[in-house]
């Protein structure tokens, strides 16, 4: 049988734990929000594109479809996004902030923000740009293309 290496060695391990760390720092101002994770993620890429079909806007989240339509669904309760088919292809919906929505995530980026500084004031700020740049390239590595 052979030896697995030790748990501190395993890259999807140590990854998991890194990431619920970090959400750690984040969770309670999405908390105080009304916010899950996932749907912080989504208003957030969607801040960044404006306008994203609804199968790019899951692949850039990190999301499975199922899941994404459910998360599409509550913020388009809550009035936080529209959706709207492709004028070019109406098999495919494009998502975009309301005014609403744009209102949620300009109110809440600034204490993200802070939250990122205070990771940055104690992890070091080059060492977290290093981290950035190594999952970047370890994302390019392991991406099939």
């Amino acid at each position: 049988m052979t030896q697995l290496r030790a748990l501190n060695q395993s890259l999807p391990m140590q990854l998991l734990k890194a990431r619920e760390t970090t959400m750690t720092q984040f969770r309670p101002l999405l908390r105080e929000h009304g916010l899950t994770e996932q749907q912080w993620r989504v208003l957030r890429v969607l801040a960044a594109q404006d306008r994203v079909d609804a199968s790019q806007l899951a692949q850039d989240c990190v999301l499975l479809a199922p899941s994404l339509t459910r998360i599409l669904n509550t913020l388009t309760a809550e009035g936080l996004i529209s959706k709207s088919p492709d004028p070019t292809d109406q098999r495919r919906t494009i998502v975009s902030l309301t005014a609403e929505g744009w209102r949620k995530y300009r109110y809440i980026s600034p204490d993200s923000e802070l939250t990122y500084q205070s990771i940055e004031q104690r992890f070091g700020k080059t060492k977290l740009r290093q981290l950035y740049q190594l999952l970047d390239e370890l994302n390019g590595a392991l991406t099939d293309r």
